[in-house]
């Protein structure tokens, strides 16, 4: 089976870094298995974004999970997103759940959770964690492989 991807973009070519979150565009492909149930898992170990207060770099590693739906969201597009974050000033919890809510309006999954662990900043760190529900029944949802901080990395 092959999967559609005229009217990408981004993939196979040179592709720009977006200004800002906003600007990026989220492109996405037909998923070739609807209606199974099915475990996606991105993994950014350096995201990185700015303290809104201070301008310092803040620093991440993020895993993002879903369950497709019709749609999966194309990996070099959600790079580029999460890339665009990079000169963003927002709190932790802010870039958390902007990008799992960006990411539900473009591929509208059966299921996401993001979990954000935030390297500390003033000697402590902020994890935030989302799902949008209870996994679909017979997911198998492996762990997320980070520590709790000591030393994280």
């Amino acid at each position: 089976m092959t999967t559609d991807v005229s009217g990408l973009t981004m993939l196979g070519g040179a592709a720009r870094l977006p200004a800002s979150p906003e600007e990026a565009v989220l492109e996405t492909v037909p998923n070739p298995h609807p209606g199974t149930v099915y475990l996606v898992r991105f993994t950014a170990p350096e995201f990185t974004s700015l303290c809104p207060m201070t301008g310092q770099p803040d620093f991440a590693h993020l895993v993002i999970e879903y369950v497709p739906d019709q749609r999966l969201v194309e990996s070099k597009a959600l790079k580029l997103y999460l890339t665009s974050f990079r000169n963003h000033g927002a709190f932790h919890e802010d870039c958390t759940i902007a990008i799992a809510k960006r990411l539900i309006q473009a591929i509208s999954p059966t299921w996401l959770r993001i979990g954000g662990y935030w390297y500390p900043r003033g000697g402590i760190p902020i994890d935030v964690f989302w799902q949008s529900g209870a996994p679909p029944a017979g997911l198998w949802l492996p762990d997320q492989g980070v520590p709790s901080y000591r030393g994280r990395g």
